[in-house]
């Protein structure tokens, strides 16, 4: 077995042991498991650092010519942000949702075989990198809000209908800390998503010589986006706090999965796998 597949089934392995040691600390209330999981995810993150490093520069064109180093790209991204998320906010407890995601996302790379892309030369510029790695980061930033705008919505409706939060009381943060972390996602990833969004436009517009060609994924994209400006505008220029803008940021990630699967493996595109 190559060092490639091992230190894949490693990154598996580190991701599902994080996800399902850190669960085991919350429910038996131990902060110890509680950190050793987050280390063990960090940990996981390292190796996955280490192996996407060694894959692009080892063959570049070969590594992002398959649609597979994407899922495992969309993975990292998600650690990154929760890691930065983690340091600035202190927010160990949403390990519950990045930790499962990530292994979640990381799981196609291994197991789904996808068809190679057509790749023109013009694929590894500038305009390219920057938008896989802006509309990535965005989407990370997205599964944050996603997370974090679930445990709002059934926080909010446990207090609403005066029932308890079950075993995971002592380690909820307040509406408040996920209502900031909802204001940090959004104005964070709308920018993110914008430029990735037109540095995608103009790599079009260099590599098949139309800006917009009406490919479905390009629909899809600006229909989310449209959707994402409205959420921006409302967080930041209306004041919009609490229940709404949990919900819209949940829906707009659920949009992005569905674009991610639906878009790239079942229809025709430039972006199909």
């Amino acid at each position: 077995m190559s060092f490639s597949s091992l230190a894949d089934l490693g990154i598996a392995l580190l991701y599902l042991l994080g996800a399902l040691i850190f669960l085991v600390g919350v429910l038996a209330r131990k902060s110890a498991l509680k950190r050793c999981a987050t280390w063990i995810t960090a940990c996981g993150f390292c190796l996955h650092t280490l192996s996407l490093g060694l894959k692009t520069a080892a063959q570049p064109q070969q590594a992002i010519s398959q649609g597979h180093f994407y899922f495992s790209f969309l993975a990292w991204s998600l650690l990154l942000i929760y890691l930065f998320l983690w340091w600035r906010l202190r927010l160990q407890f949403m390990a519950l949702i990045a930790a499962p995601l990530a292994l979640i996302l990381f799981t196609p790379s291994i197991l789904v075989n996808t068809q190679p892309l057509t790749i023109p030369s013009k694929l590894s510029s500038l305009w390219f990198g920057l938008h896989i790695g802006a509309l990535f980061l965005s989407l990370a930033f997205l599964a944050m809000g996603f997370g974090a705008g679930i445990l709002y919505l059934y926080i909010n409706r446990q207090i609403k209908e005066k029932k308890k939060l079950g075993p995971f009381r002592r380690d909820i943060p307040s509406l408040g800390t996920f209502d900031r972390l909802n204001h940090l996602t959004v104005s964070m990833g709308f920018p993110l998503f914008t430029l990735g969004l037109l540095s995608g436009f103009i790599w079009a517009g260099f590599t098949w010589g139309d800006v917009f060609s009406w490919d479905p994924k390009e629909l899809v994209s600006i229909a989310i986006w449209l959707i994402f400006a409205y959420l921006f505008h409302q967080r930041m220029a209306i004041g919009w706090k609490g229940r709404k803008p949990a919900c819209l940021a949940s829906w707009i990630f659920v949009l992005c999965l569905v674009s991610l699967v639906i878009v790239n493996f079942f229809v025709p595109s430039h972006h199909g796998f």
